[in-house]
């Protein structure tokens, strides 16, 4: 974020600066006590649980309840869950009611994690929200309405919108660009009403609070000192406890306290200043840190300062803003990214990061998307077969905890120790297996789940966790050469085999309604048991022999083209590398080639700048990181794949890094818009040399101004203009590319869509690089005594579609394209015998299908038991009735996302009305529909969200500005990029 893309709101904001600053003894404190900790960071979840996040909500609530003032915001749900469920006594549990009651102990943002805010897709934070919110109003009837997102590093355009819809009325972010933040401060621009949305407008936005430079922090005022790992000591006496208040000391520690409040007080338009008190890992002595404060805040407010200090959450600091009834600015849709720290430490690197760990991250997010839709499609109208829907909850319940686990700001950015990382990835994991095995028998109606190659052939079932219908190729691996494949009526199904090292790879062509499944016969085939209609075809390899890199890198006059409906690609003999790409739509040849370069960085920690797991600071320009290329091209009827070897030296003997590219050619007769018009890249890159950071440049003849798009969360593309810092400005140019990014010119756009995040960046015209790898160690000492360096020796497997066309058509492509890769049919594979296969489907219902405009962005059984009548709720709960029963089967949650910003296509873009009761009916009739706030916690009929005055004279309350439909109605409308949530409640059968 450069300074020049602030300019016009600064100019705003000259216009709106109080006459002079607020009167020092004007000045209201509100302390705000605090415990920063991270779900998953230097040490393991259960390691802080037993060293210091336990006694967090132990000692704070029990010292809440000695004294009426005191006040504590909890924000982490996975720590107070993991207390609440198994550590709290029934005192203690008690107390927090009691507190949550009398607003002194308040839950902010309440998801399960405070998640990172640049490499996270917008479904897994609705996820992890959702996680928590639920928790939270199931347990204490209580509905988070601020945020405090104080930690991670940079800030999305997707957040507020996100927050908004699940009713928060304000917002606080901390880690942005140092530089803008010393403008902002010094023009008292902190605070303002953040629109987050382009087409949304005024319709979802937030109030803003940017915290000052001092942070989320309070040095010099630690009393319980510092937490000690792997267990509390028993004598109580914890490293670097500030001294005590003594009546020698406290008038030193008030004029330290009262100083630091003027400072900030001049960065801010109004008397009111938010003083976080905490930090990392703190309140875990809270009786000595409270009796400490008392005495603190009782001396500065009997003597004369200036200033009065109270106890308050954030709801009590957010309140008093908004009585004073004052005119913000109004921010748009831009972003907090990237996030540079100092003036050599911009923190792009984690958008790369453990590339291995996103990929997991990801597909595990997509293996519980398909999960819940299909475990919602078994149970409605009725299950078929006996299923233990406990069980069959629990396995959802754990991946859903693992994924909202992951999106922590040190999980998924890959910043954490290498121990924690496998944390992760073992609860990912568990969690894949167990709804693995659930969507198993569901589907496979007991049949043998198989994962490898079986000599008897395969029951192979295809499920399309989209409500579309998609035509697309999977691929499994087979033990033999000769296949024959038949869908459930035993007609051929077009298929591709091809050998791999010890076994083969099976492409299948298949189409699929939304949310449904095929089955298919997999079968081995021996001579005259062939049949050529059944067989799958066989490939051809060319293969074409190491060609040197060249200074020049002129080639050109050895073209071999590869083709299929939609595009031509060109290889050039000379070089082995692409040489440019024929595309239909616009009858135009775009000179386009790849290559894989690096970064080297430097390693010595005494110099200005060095990269790590967060930061990319590289020594020069990348250079090629391969000397030669060897090619084949692996033709098929199905698929022709391209293969690039590339070599670090001419005489290497193994290849350091590969791409395959692969175009589909689409059978007559069927609809493979999407499949045509995609070139599928794999990319193979790794084991790095040290202090190396691997990219792969696509450059072209696009005149694309050195304008990057890149996008935030998935849900919503930024513009990325090439700014020409004067320091450290090739990593001041990356940004988060989480599920898409896009170059173009006057005529057309190369999009990118990927499966995980990444870093990108345009550092010449008409070039977009993606980040693929990184491998990193230095000597800085803080690093090292916490293990956080990046010595990842793995190789890694990124997929990456290419489209390029006419933006009018490509633009209709992009954000279906993107959910196709996100959201690949999945196949569960089982043992084929003749009982299996003549078994009929254990069920098939209906399609659900939407318009293309929309997304079903999930379709669950959440299992929550509370009434959806928040006052029979909290009844229920004052009763007693506090979750203890079965789960709520019943209840299904949908959520629909209108894919499109308004004016992106002049037909996609318009508002979409469907008919629940007709697009769900596969699954039943459809009595009741009850429209929600984002997490499902809210009846939108009475979520009144509060209005803040802007600058721009409306009143901006954050509600729809559509008609609402009549309550309870089936015919539901979107428009762009709106985002809608619904309970279901279908007649039982």
């Amino acid at each position: 974020m450069g300074l020049l893309c602030w300019l016009p709101l600064l100019g705003q904001l000259v216009l709106l600066w109080p006459p002079g600053a607020q009167a020092a003894d004007s000045i209201r404190v509100f302390v705000v006590p605090h415990s920063h900790m991270d779900v998953g960071w230097i040490y393991t979840v259960q390691e802080s649980m037993v060293a210091y996040a336990a006694n967090v909500y132990t000692s704070a609530v029990e010292e809440l309840a000695r004294k009426e003032r005191r006040r504590f915001i909890a924000v982490e749900q996975e720590f107070f869950r993991l207390w609440w469920d198994g550590i709290a006594s029934e005192k203690q549990k008690h107390q927090v009611r009691q507190l949550l009651a009398e607003r002194r102990l308040e839950f902010v943002i309440g998801g399960q994690v405070m998640h990172d805010e640049a490499v996270t897709h917008f479904d897994d934070q609705i996820l992890q929200l959702t996680e928590g919110h639920g928790f939270l109003y199931e347990t204490f009837g209580i509905r988070p309405q601020f945020s405090w997102q104080v930690d991670p590093f940079g800030a999305s355009a997707a957040t507020p919108t996100l927050f908004a819809l699940a009713g928060f009325d304000a917002h606080v972010i901390s880690r942005i660009d140092y530089d803008l933040k010393r403008t902002m401060q010094n023009m008292q621009q902190l605070q303002f009403v953040w629109q987050g949305s382009p087409s949304l407008s005024a319709q979802q936005e937030i109030f803003t609070h940017v915290m000052d430079q001092y942070s989320y922090c309070s040095s010099g005022f630690y009393w319980d000192g510092t937490a000690v790992f792997p267990a509390p000591p028993q004598d109580g006496m914890y490293p670097s406890m500030d001294f005590p208040i003594t009546s020698g000391n406290i008038n030193r520690y008030a004029r330290m306290l009262v100083g630091n409040v003027k400072e900030r007080a001049i960065w801010f338009r109004t008397p009111h200043v938010l003083w976080p008190w905490g930090c990392d890992k703190q309140f875990f002595n809270a009786s000595v840190q409270f009796a400490n404060m008392d005495r603190l805040l009782d001396y500065i407010n009997s003597h004369a300062f200036g200033v009065s200090v109270e106890y308050a959450t954030l709801g009590d600091y957010f309140r008093a803003l908004h009585a004073l009834n004052v005119t913000w600015p109004v921010h748009d849709h831009r972003d907090f990214l990237p996030y540079s720290s100092e003036l050599f430490q911009a923190w792009t690197g984690f958008y790369t990061s453990r590339s291995g760990l996103k990929r997991l991250a990801r597909q595990a997010s997509a293996l519980l998307y398909a999960g819940e839709s299909m475990f919602t499609r078994f149970m409605w109208p009725a299950p078929r077969r006996p299923l233990d829907p406990a069980w069959a909850l629990k396995q959802l319940w754990k991946l859903r905890w693992a994924v909202s686990e992951v999106q922590h700001h040190d999980g998924i950015t890959g910043t954490e120790a290498p121990t924690v990382r496998d944390m992760y990835v073992e609860h990912l994991n568990a969690g894949m297996r167990g709804v693995h095995t659930l969507m198993a028998s569901l589907v496979l109606d007991g049949t043998p789940v198989h994962s490898g190659p079986e000599p008897g052939g395969h029951l192979a079932v295809v499920y399309n966790p989209l409500a579309w219908t998609v035509t697309t190729i999977v691929t499994v691996t087979v033990g033999f050469p000769s296949v024959s494949v038949t869908d459930e009526s035993g007609h051929p199904v077009p298929a591709q085999v091809q050998k791999m090292r010890s076994a083969y790879l099976l492409h299948v062509l298949t189409t699929i309604p939304g949310l449904s499944y095929r089955r298919y016969s997999i079968r081995p085939t021996k001579g005259a048991q062939e049949d050529t209609q059944k067989t799958a075809t066989m490939v051809s390899v060319l293969k074409f022999g190491r060609r040197p890199r060249t200074p020049t890198g002129v080639g050109g006059s050895h073209l071999v083209p590869v083709k299929n409906d939609c595009y031509t690609v060109f290889l050039d003999q000379d070089t082995n590398l692409m040489h440019s790409i024929w595309e239909r739509q616009s009858n135009r040849t775009v000179y386009m080639t790849q290559e894989f370069m690096e970064y080297r960085v430097n390693i010595d920690s005494d110099e200005a700048s060095f990269s790590d797991n967060y930061l990319f600071t590289p020594k020069e320009a990348a250079v090629p990181s391969w000397e030669a290329v060897r090619m084949d091209i692996v033709v098929g009827k199905l698929m022709t794949e391209i293969r690039q070897y590339f070599y670090r030296t001419a005489k290497a003997k193994h290849h350091s890094s590969t791409i395959y590219s692969r175009l589909a050619h689409v059978p007559r007769g069927h609809d493979g818009e999407l499949l045509c018009h995609r070139i599928e890249q794999e990319y193979r890159v790794g084991p790095l040399q040290m202090n190396h950071e691997a990219i792969l440049r696509t450059s072209t003849n696009l005149n694309s101004h050195q304008v990057l798009y890149s996008d935030n969360n998935g849900y919503q593309m930024q513009r990325r203009t090439y700014l020409q810092y004067a320091n450290n400005r090739i990593a001041r140019n990356y940004y988060p590319m989480v599920q898409s990014a896009f170059i173009k010119d006057n005529r057309s756009r190369l999009v990118l869509l990927s499966e995980q995040a990444h870093g990108v960046s345009s550092q010449g015209n008409g070039q977009v690089e993606v980040m693929l790898h990184r491998r990193l160690w230095s000597n800085n000492m803080w690093a090292l005594s916490n293990n956080l360096t990046l010595d990842d020796t793995s190789t890694v497997s990124p997929v990456l579609w290419l489209l390029l066309g006419p933006w009018p058509a490509i633009a209709g492509l992009h954000q279906r394209s993107g959910l196709a890769l996100q959201h690949r049919p999945l196949v569960l594979l089982g043992k084929l015998t003749e009982t299996a296969w003549n078994r009929p489907g254990p069920w098939q219902q209906e399609a659900v299908t939407l318009p293309l405009s929309l997304h079903l962005q999930i379709l669950s059984i959440p299992g929550w038991n509370y009434s959806s009548n928040h006052a029979e709720h909290l009844q229920n709960l004052q009763k007693g009735h506090r979750g203890e029963t079965k789960a709520n089967l019943r209840r299904v949650l949908l959520r629909l996302q209108h894919l499109y910003e308004a004016r992106e296509d002049p037909v996609l873009s318009q508002p979409v009305t469907v008919n629940l009761e007709s697009v769900l009916r596969g699954l039943g009739s459809v009595v009741a529909v009850e429209e929600r706030s984002l997490t499902g916690t809210w009846d939108v009929s009475t979520l009144q969200r509060w209005t803040w005055r802007t600058q721009d004279g409306h009143q901006h309350r954050g509600g729809s500005s559509s008609p609402s439909p009549p309550p309870g109605g089936p015919n539901v409308t979107l428009h762009p990029k709106e985002i809608r949530t619904f309970f279901i409640h279908f007649r039982e059968q």
